[in-house]
């Protein structure tokens, strides 16, 4: 790639990145209130995402053995008892990780 087609793109990804920044306050301003429908939206789009995670964390378990798939179920239960303690995502999240990379790492 040429200098400038390099500067091509990263202007370009600027751009994007400021108008996906900017546009929300843009569309949305503090004067009108915010439609029940983005409300909603933000309402069940984290935790769908975050089964979605959940999903694609666990689709490859192999249930043959049980060092295949201890590790991903312990931490799995980490996770839940972390987000019903401290009912913080980050944290349980974040608790989950640490716990399989420890159990892998140590014991299994």
């Amino acid at each position: 790639m040429t200098l400038i087609q390099e500067m091509i793109i990263i202007g370009v990804v600027a751009a994007g990145t400021l108008t996906t920044r900017f546009l929300p306050f843009i569309i949305f301003s503090s004067d009108s209130p915010t439609p029940s429908y983005i409300k909603y939206l933000g309402y069940v789009l984290p935790p769908a995402v975050f089964g979605l995670l959940v999903v694609y964390a666990l689709r490859n378990i192999e249930l043959s053995s049980i060092q295949s798939f201890l590790p991903e179920m312990i931490s799995v239960a980490v996770v839940i008892i972390l987000h019903y303690w401290k009912r913080s995502m980050l944290l349980s999240i974040a608790g989950g990780t640490l716990f399989y990379m420890l159990l892998v790492q140590v014991f299994f």
